[in-house]
């Protein structure tokens, strides 16, 4: 677990804000008859005007600049010549890396019209993103942030996915420690000032079970329902938590 200096956290903040300000302009981009692979290369063009990199593109091989995760697709969506329909719902998830420092957030974004349930889904999937924020307290516990996410998403009974979870950020795209959205037996290490999390609820209509398509990296619902997936990289002071990737306006879901 790598604590991170004050100085090192504003540099996050300074990736945190090209990341929110990047995934504002490309929320703004989705409508029916885009494809992904323009979603990716709009990504690619607003991280470059920054000077910044896209942090995901070529870790652990991955092909592109941005995750794009459509419907049953909970994470790790690669960009492709695939066009939004009215009515499907996008997760964008992006990493930067910005003179050194890397920052990590996702938006689940409608596209036209959606069905109701869905929009709730994303609603809530979004409340519970907030609320394991606002449990984040120094001396307190990562399974205090796991627990607020679990215990709003088991109201709605909607499906937590187990396998992926939060996880440190800052120096690497993944760091310990791993925030999961359950509370689970595995550990539990003490939110400590300096530590920078990227906290990520992924919660899916249905069931909890996911599978990895054939790509090796697309994760989708087992049952094929819709999944939400909203992330926030945070740094824990000693004051409080602070939001490092916080957008520009309240994201929107309907």
């Amino acid at each position: 677990m790598k604590l991170k200096s004050p100085k090192q956290i504003e540099s996050i903040r300074e990736s945190g804000a090209i990341l929110a300000r990047t995934l504002e302009q490309l929320r703004l981009l989705v409508e029916p008859g885009i494809a992904l692979l323009d979603i990716d290369a709009e990504c690619r063009r607003i991280l470059g005007d920054y000077g910044a990199r896209p942090a995901f593109l070529g870790y652990m091989d991955f092909p592109a600049s941005i995750c794009t995760s459509v419907n049953e697709a909970v994470i790790h969506g690669i960009p492709d010549k695939r066009k939004l329909r009215d009515g499907d719902v996008v997760g964008l998830d992006c990493g930067v890396e910005f003179q050194g420092f890397i920052s990590d957030a996702a938006i689940t974004v409608p596209v036209g019209t959606i069905r109701p349930e869905v929009r709730q889904l994303l609603q809530v999937t979004l409340e519970a993103l907030e609320l394991g924020i606002a449990a984040a307290h120094p001396g307190g516990r990562v399974h205090d942030i796991s627990r607020a996410i679990y215990r709003h998403v088991n109201q709605h009974n909607y499906g937590v996915v187990r396998p992926y979870c939060g996880h440190g950020v800052g120096f690497a795209v993944h760091e310990e420690p791993q925030v999961p959205n359950y509370v689970s037996s595995g550990p539990n290490p003490r939110l400590k000032p300096g530590m920078v999390l990227a906290v990520e609820p992924m919660i899916n209509l249905g069931g909890d079970d996911v599978d990895v398509l054939s790509d090796d990296w697309t994760v989708v619902t087992t049952d094929r329902s819709i999944s939400a997936h909203f992330e926030h990289t945070i740094a824990i002071r000693e004051g409080g938590v602070d939001v490092l990737t916080r957008l520009p306006e309240a994201v929107e879901v309907s």
